[in-house]
């Protein structure tokens, strides 16, 4: 009786076939490196977000803010976006007055400068999601194709050697069925991943967001959002929204 598996599918596997192999074989080194790298990048986020935020909000004015991001260069994605906020008001300062038109104040300078920290931010977080979203989407059909092209090639053997009864086509198509597995194998994981990283970062977006309404209404008011009646977001919101849609 001849035995059929995976160490003999691998021996009798033709070029094509250990091609499709070695293809999922990389798209889930490269899934698994995503989803390690990204554990490590938000659990840091998350953690320089928090630390900052309780040092922002100890500072008693935009002043002393400054004089802390000088001291101290900004490394985290929260720390970006308030030194964002203070140097577009260095450059509303520091602007010619030789200019043709007028297109805005200094708070929709600054609302814009925030906007577009904050989307940069964005932008990081979201990194590396495209792969993960390609080989979810992607690796059942190459293992599909895998599988495809097995079965063609162990019907073409059966075909040639004459022997078509069924103890002879089950088990070469049976493990040509394997590629389809190893397809079904890299894609999982690669799509829980993906949706779980997609909550996470609009969380986080959404944190980010909120804190530039918040950086935005200190340098207005001079007073922390927690000092005032009116939440920060409540304040800022139409012109980081308006900034957003220019």
């Amino acid at each position: 009786m001849e035995d059929f598996g995976l160490a003999h599918f691998l021996a009798q596997a033709d070029l094509l076939g250990r091609f499709v192999l070695i293809v999922l074989l990389l798209m889930s080194l490269a899934s698994w490196s995503v989803l390690l790298l990204k554990l490590v990048q938000l659990r840091a986020a998350a953690h320089g977000r928090a630390t900052f935020i309780d040092t922002y909000r100890q500072q008693a004015g935009p002043t002393s803010l400054e004089r802390g991001l000088q001291t101290q260069p900004p490394t985290d994605a929260c720390a970006r976006i308030a030194a964002a906020g203070l140097q577009s008001l260095a450059r509303w300062a520091r602007r010619s007055e030789r200019r043709l038109l007028e297109l805005g104040d200094v708070g929709d300078f600054v609302a814009d400068s925030l906007a577009l920290a904050v989307s940069r931010e964005q932008e990081r977080l979201e990194s590396g999601l495209a792969v993960l979203a390609a080989v979810g989407s992607t690796a059942p059909f190459v293992g599909l194709l895998g599988t495809v092209w097995g079965i063609y090639h162990a019907l073409v053997a059966i075909g040639v050697s004459g022997q078509g009864t069924l103890d002879k086509v089950a088990g070469p198509v049976g493990e040509t069925l394997v590629m389809t597995a190893f397809g079904l194998a890299v894609a999982i994981p690669a799509v829980l991943a993906y949706n779980a990283f997609v909550r996470a970062t609009r969380r986080a977006s959404g944190e980010l967001e909120d804190f530039a309404y918040e950086v935005l209404a200190f340098l207005a008011t001079g007073v922390q959002a927690s000092e005032t009646a009116q939440p920060a977001g409540t304040y800022a919101a139409p012109m980081l929204a308006r900034a957003g849609s220019c």
